[in-house]
């Protein structure tokens, strides 16, 4: 696309398009359809010869085709701005040399008391009936466990729903 908005705008205002140079253009984008319309105008060949500009023959049905608007044609999309701006300069986002400043941490830290959780005392503080502690265990088995979580949720909730019905 650049590669004939470029040509167009090297033509001038009076210019007309080398045809040797518009057919190459063409071998190379055969799909682009105003470079068709631009080499048939310029043969004086009318649109419906050429099957793949049947949509054009619609819109010149009156014998007159519009004209171009140079400027539009030869702007910049905002693809074509994005593409300058990256090759204008070597922009990448690079980390700073050094030590980095915070630690990124992977796993949950847990106190010395943490150590302690097991699912072994959290049954032992139900049945003694401290459902508020075996909670608070079955909290942080699920942070420990997270593939477990579901398992624990469900104790939980069992938890609840038996200190409502006592």
């Amino acid at each position: 696309m650049a590669t004939f908005r470029e040509y167009i705008a090297s033509l001038g205002a009076a210019g007309a398009v080398p045809e040797a140079e518009l057919d190459e253009l063409l071998g190379r984008y055969e799909w682009f359809a105003l470079a068709r319309l631009v080499r048939l105008r310029q043969r004086g060949g009318d649109p419906s010869e050429d099957g793949r500009l049947g949509f054009a023959v619609q819109d010149r049905a009156a014998g007159t085709a519009p004209e171009v608007d140079r400027e539009r044609l030869t702007a910049l999309c905002a693809d074509d701005l994005i593409d300058d701006f990256l090759r204008a300069g070597d922009y990448r986002i690079v980390a700073e040399e050094g030590e980095a400043d915070d630690e990124v941490k992977t796993v949950a830290d847990f106190d010395d008391e943490d150590d302690l959780v097991t699912e072994e005392l959290a049954e032992i503080y139900r049945q003694q009936g401290l459902n508020d502690e075996a909670c608070a265990i079955y909290r942080k088995l699920s942070l420990r466990n997270p593939e477990k979580s579901v398992y624990f949720a469900e104790l939980i909730d069992e938890i609840a729903s038996e200190g409502k019905n006592r």
